[in-house]
């Protein structure tokens, strides 16, 4: 199904305000969708009388604890579904994802040390800091280890990602079985969480998602023409190595930071590109707006249904990977069958 672009915009971008709302009123205290706007509104503004006679503890729970959260969880969903389009568009692989270089895999042993040394208690950052660390570390390891005096090919990325994360994969195991008691906290980070997230969490996470999509957008056209293989990009004019060092770079940093807030989310980075390939088409500088704004629509859901749907709240990770598994292996069937041009 193709739809215009902006047409395209203009919906998804209906869709995520709507949700914004919607998923603020919702919880243990129900407050309606009008109610939320003025509260929001009163907070931008300073009109106090929009909110006069209305429950003080509504403004609370609206500004102070849910909606830290809620854009928290659409930031990091537009920024997975952002590095899973560049990814796919640079390593010629369907299969691509934001941790197929291994940047999970370094954030969770980062987190793990942290939480193995207790050192939350430090300060809600150190958590992200050490997460954020070993994500980076990774990225900058596997680049070491893939590149050759011809340069970097997919296939030595790919193959770097797999052997540095099974290594880390291993270390986090070793550390959940030293850890005692913490094992349950690291295995709760490690599915996937956004509870009891801050304004300073969303701020971060905007601001590096945000010079995440800006450097993107500059590189669409060399990204477009990445897609089409190395030799014919350089013969039209790319400096291959340059663009797609930077474009790794940027697209490992927008990973490693969602991860560091929000703990492994899975298959936002995989499905969203291919959901919105078939209705934006192949060309990137229409495909990266369109999945950022679907994957914080998706992610956004999927924390809502969490938090405010089921009876208890569960790891979002887990929820992302019981929907996206299946799906993801419908699309690909389909494709399979010649049905979709995913």
């Amino acid at each position: 199904m193709k739809i215009k672009w902006k047409t395209q915009i203009v919906l998804l971008c209906t869709a995520l305000a709507a949700a914004i709302v919607i998923s603020t009123g919702m919880g243990y205290i129900s407050i309606s969708p009008g109610n939320v706007i003025k509260i929001i509104v009163s907070e931008i503004t300073g009109f106090s009388s929009l909110i006069s006679g209305m429950d003080p503890v509504h403004q609370v729970v609206v500004m102070d604890v849910r909606l830290p959260r809620i854009l928290t969880a659409a930031i990091v969903g537009g920024g997975l579904a952002l590095a899973g389009c560049v990814f796919q568009g640079i390593l010629l692989n369907p299969l691509a994802d934001p941790y197929t270089l291994g940047v999970s895999a370094g954030a969770a042993f980062g987190a793990a040390v942290a939480l193995l040394l207790n050192l939350g208690a430090a300060g809600s950052y150190s958590i992200p800091f050490f997460a954020f660390t070993g994500a980076a570390t990774t990225l900058l390891f596997v680049l070491f280890l893939s590149s050759t005096s011809g340069g970097m090919s997919s296939n030595n990325l790919i193959l770097s990602g797999i052997i540095v994360a099974s290594i880390l994969s291993a270390g986090i195991s070793f550390l959940k079985y030293i850890a005692d008691e913490q094992v349950a906290v690291i295995i709760f980070w490690l599915m996937g969480s956004f509870t009891s997230r801050s304004w300073a969490d969303a701020g971060m996470a905007l601001i590096f998602v945000t010079a995440g999509l800006m450097v993107f957008l500059f590189f669409s056209r060399d990204l477009n023409l990445l897609a089409m293989g190395e030799r014919t990009a350089s013969s039209l004019g790319v400096n291959t190595r340059q663009v797609t060092l930077i474009l790794l770079v940027t697209a490992s940093l927008v990973t490693a930071v969602c991860v560091s807030v929000s703990g492994i989310i899975g298959f936002v980075g995989l499905l969203v590109p291919h959901m919105m390939r078939t209705i934006s088409g192949p060309d990137n500088l229409k495909l990266l707006p369109s999945s950022f704004l679907a994957g914080a629509v998706l992610l956004l859901c999927a924390d809502t249904i969490t938090r405010a749907v089921l009876p208890h709240e569960i790891p979002i990770g887990v929820l992302t990977a019981l929907i996206g598994g299946p799906f993801f292996c419908y699309i690909f069937r389909q494709k399979q069958m010649g049905k979709t041009s995913v």
